[in-house]
């Protein structure tokens, strides 16, 4: 006997209250908007409270959930604003949050636990421990990572004790989520905070190619699989696409669900038309990346658009059954049914007809006006006893709270607020100086008498380093080989692990190595903190994006990077092999130059994925007072292509309170 095959929830974006209208047309079981504040997409039409609220009461009149998007990072003064809007959320009725910030999750939880909260992808969760690790902190889905292969997602289902979400259509960045500063350091507009200016659709190099620019992501031929594997949730991006793009491409992936199949080739092309980038790419679910993934947007692409049909507006109906029931003596009453939900609602006691009695004809007419609702009546049976009447203006008002108590069928118990006193700074101040390098050749002698714990790279872990640095994104397919480096890592003298995802943090604390939080944590909150340390996390860095009067803010033992290139991207995919060759990758010789001639080093990181490094670094050494000033005393120092000689003299400088003697970036005030 053939197993039956449950087929996921289609999740597809409301970036207006249009292209709400064009999911519900299109078929989405759910959709995710954002507010005004607090969401990645601050750019598109958002979501008023009082829109919110029709948008929750419009989508459950027709079956379709909501989920809100808070994934945004907080600061500590905005904890309250995120706070209330969460609470907005609730008191719309919305049936899930989708949170980037672990902290101001944890918030949230306390706050109002009444409420689902699904890892925005945005909380880079790309294995199975992170799963474990979310379940225990009070979600129930996780938004998993785009560039997660077949083979590594199916392990994912098969050990995730929560829902797994994932993106099957759309946009897709070529940095992995919630890992880009490119836009934050470079330009002024953070990605974490929904302001990206997408540096990565820019044209690089002499010859102005697209090394950064992916098509968009489409696994409509991957279907059948996906349904199987167990996937709960299918989402296409895009709340900053027209509505004629969502409903086009969600009455695609509908049909493709309900007959549990691929796209064929018509369907691929009408994907293509209502937007592509010169094609689509599934390069990382299959594991075939490459360079056949690059695209950028044509005029013809863009022509292709503008020739399509536009969305006149929400045309679908939702089928209801009435009964109604006219006797002597008793109330009118009337039976509303609408799939699992049926409301009863009773009028006044009929009166004897003087002139012309009530006919069935005539009620039913009458009831099954349902205008400008989502509702039309397939079906009305009417027992209507001879010689009655009652005026029409009540059968319109039985008929109108018949409506208001089938939509109020499907809204949520009310929400309660609790009261909380959000998280203090935690932990007494350190005075102390760490500092992580690229290669051990880079530890000079000066180095290891300046700095109180040296980290290296995992897989080039030797002494006289003392800590390793946890690779940015460990797959389930992975797992096993980081464990056998921790290990090697470990008998080698390794003491301390740092680490920037939740997880990776069962890795180091296997191999006996104390975890301390990486700035990849993108803790920018006494909150997040505050978590991360009850977690096991000790001296946890801060986000590089936080100025100097933020990171004062969360306080406690945390560290802030000093001094370094700033990680830019973390990518999946060797740009190595397109800017020049895997010889100069070797020689860590390559460079991405952008138009006005400034170069971001391109470095190799575990298993050929790339970091791209900020062009100028950041440098504190002759700014103490400030850092003082601003209660941060413990230093962290990120060296990357700098030789021993450039080492030695970045140390020279801190010790004696001077400029490093070069361009520098300063953390902002």
């Amino acid at each position: 006997m053939l197993k039956k095959v449950r087929i996921p929830e289609l999740l597809c974006p409301a970036g207006s209250m249009a292209a709400l209208d064009a999911a519900i047309e299109g078929g989405a079981d759910a959709v995710y908007l954002g507010g005004t504040s607090m969401n990645a997409r601050i750019h598109a039409g958002n979501f008023t409270p009082q829109a919110l609220r029709e948008a929750v009461k419009k989508s459950h009149a027709y079956g379709v959930k909501v989920y809100l998007t808070l994934n945004t990072l907080v600061t500590d003064r905005e904890l309250p604003l995120f706070l209330d809007a969460a609470w907005d959320a609730a008191q719309a009725g919305i049936d899930a949050l989708i949170v980037a910030d672990a902290g101001g999750a944890a918030a949230i939880r306390r706050a109002i636990p009444s409420l689902e909260l699904h890892a925005s992808t945005q909380m880079s969760g790309h294995n199975s421990e992170m799963a474990k690790q979310l379940r225990d902190l009070g979600f129930s889905r996780m938004v998993a990572a785009r560039e997660i292969s077949a083979e590594n997602l199916a392990r994912l289902l098969r050990e995730s004790p929560i829902e797994t979400e994932l993106f099957v259509h759309g946009a897709l960045c070529v940095c992995h989520s919630g890992q880009c500063l490119f836009s934050s350091v470079v330009g002024g507009r953070s990605g974490n905070r929904g302001e990206c200016a997408q540096p990565c659709r820019l044209p690089y190099g002499k010859e102005n190619r697209y090394p950064l620019s992916l098509k968009d992501l489409s696994l409509a031929r991957h279907i059948p699989e996906l349904s199987a594997m167990g996937v709960a949730s299918l989402k296409i991006e895009g709340r900053m696409k027209s509505p004629e793009y969502v409903r086009d491409v969600t009455s695609v992936f509908r049909r493709l669900l309900d007959e549990n199949r691929s796209a064929d080739a018509r369907e691929m092309r009408v994907l293509a038309d209502v937007f592509s980038r010169g094609g689509f790419t599934d390069g990382y679910y299959t594991n075939k990346i490459d360079r056949s993934m690059l695209g950028i947007r044509s005029e013809a692409d863009k022509q292709t658009t503008r020739e399509g049909i536009s969305f006149a507006g929400l045309a679908k109906k939702v089928d209801v059954s009435l009964s109604v029931s006219i006797r002597s003596g008793k109330p009118i009453r009337l039976t509303l049914t609408a799939g699992e939900r049926s409301v009863t609602v009773t009028g006044e006691i009929p009166e004897p007809a003087r002139t012309a009695p009530l006919s069935s004809q005539d009620v039913i007419r009458s009831l099954s006006r349902m205008g400008g609702t989502p509702y039309r009546v397939a079906s009305a049976d009417a027992d209507v006893e001879d010689g009655l009447m009652l005026p029409v203006s009540r059968l319109n008002d039985l008929r109108r709270r018949a409506i208001d108590a089938l939509d109020n069928a499907v809204a949520p118990a009310p929400a309660v607020r609790l009261p909380i006193a959000l998280s203090p700074s935690e932990g007494e101040k350190r005075t102390e100086r760490t500092a992580r390098f690229y290669r051990a050749e880079q530890i000079t002698s000066s180095a290891t008498a300046f700095f109180d714990r040296i980290y290296l790279p995992l897989h080039r872990f030797e002494p006289p380093a003392n800590g390793v640095v946890m690779p940015p994104v460990i797959f389930d397919g992975d797992a096993e080989t980081v464990r056998e480096q921790l290990r090697h890592a470990k008998e080698l003298g390794a003491r301390w692990a740092l680490v920037g995802n939740l997880g990776h943090l069962i890795f180091a604390q296997e191999a006996g190595l104390e975890p301390i939080g990486d700035y990849r944590l993108n803790i920018t909150n006494r909150e997040s903190a505050a978590l991360f340390r009850r977690l096991g996390f000790k001296a946890p860095i801060l986000s590089p994006e936080l100025t100097l009067p933020q990171l004062r803010d969360v306080g406690g033992d945390t560290a802030v990077i000093v001094y370094g290139r700033l990680p830019l991207m973390t990518l999946e995919r060797c740009i190595s092999r397109d800017l020049a060759d895997c010889s100069t990758c070797s020689a860590d010789a390559v460079t991405l130059t952008d138009r006005r001639g400034v170069s971001f080093p391109v470095l190799r990181e575990w298993e050929h994925r790339n970091v791209i490094y900020n062009s100028l670094p950041t440098s504190m050494s002759d700014r103490a007072d400030l850092l003082a000033r601003h209660q941060i005393s413990a230093w962290h120092f990120i060296f990357s292509v700098e030789t021993p000689r450039e080492v030695d003299r970045v140390i020279d400088a801190f010790r004696r309170g001077m400029p490093i003697g070069s361009a520098a970036r300063r953390i902002p005030t």
